[in-house]
């Protein structure tokens, strides 16, 4: 007999790969028997194709952030189409294409989803924010994000440090994933990537 899957809770991560916090991050998850959706920039990518490998290994998926980190309300449209276009180069050498696109910070110009459209891209944001670039501590994140756990929400963490960062490192990221997986099951909901979000109306 088919049953309905559980309605679902997206972990993502951005800013990585990198070669110190990643396979934390990645050991974390596996011990919780969970998927997230990374969104990388691309240098780094190409700085680390094994972590990529690691990632896609492992079932998570590999999606696209940025070649430089630029916010798109301070950056010309011509930049941003160079920028998408060079990262989706690189990824494209490393055997990856991305279907979904977090804009770095989240800000969107006028002009962002048909850059994106123009690219087969789909946009992607979050309902949650952990505030983990802050270095707020596992506990704090935790309090801040169970209240606001429903079905189809959308988690944001970094697995790296990006320009925004104002932590050195992401050791209370690693130690947020467990406790949050436990928080999304102990709500009838699972854990994992974006293409797997079963919202409650479809439950």
């Amino acid at each position: 007999m088919l049953t309905t899957p559980p309605p679902s809770v997206a972990l993502t991560f951005d800013d990585g790969p990198d070669v110190v916090w990643t396979p934390r991050v990645l050991e974390a998850l596996e011990a919780a028997s969970a998927h997230a959706t990374f969104f990388v920039i691309a240098p780094r990518a190409a700085d680390h194709p094994d972590l990529l490998h690691a990632l896609l290994s492992a079932g998570h998926a590999v999606e696209l952030h940025c070649h430089r980190h630029l916010r798109h309300t301070e950056t010309p449209r011509a930049d941003i189409e160079r920028d998408t276009d060079a990262a989706l180069a690189t990824l494209g050498c490393l055997g990856i294409r991305p279907h979904r696109w977090r804009v770095p910070w989240g800000m969107e110009a006028p002009w962002s989803r048909e850059v994106a459209a123009a690219r087969g891209l789909e946009l992607e944001g979050w309902s949650i924010d952990t505030h983990d670039w802050r270095g707020d501590a596992a506990g704090d994140m935790l309090a801040f994000a169970d209240p606001r756990l429903e079905p189809g929400a959308v988690l944001s963490m970094h697995d790296g440090l990006g320009p925004g960062a104002l932590r050195e490192g992401c050791e209370e990221t690693v130690a947020l994933v467990p406790v949050l997986v436990e928080a999304i099951r102990g709500r009838g909901l699972e854990p994992g990537l974006l293409a797997d979000r079963v919202p409650a109306e479809a439950a």
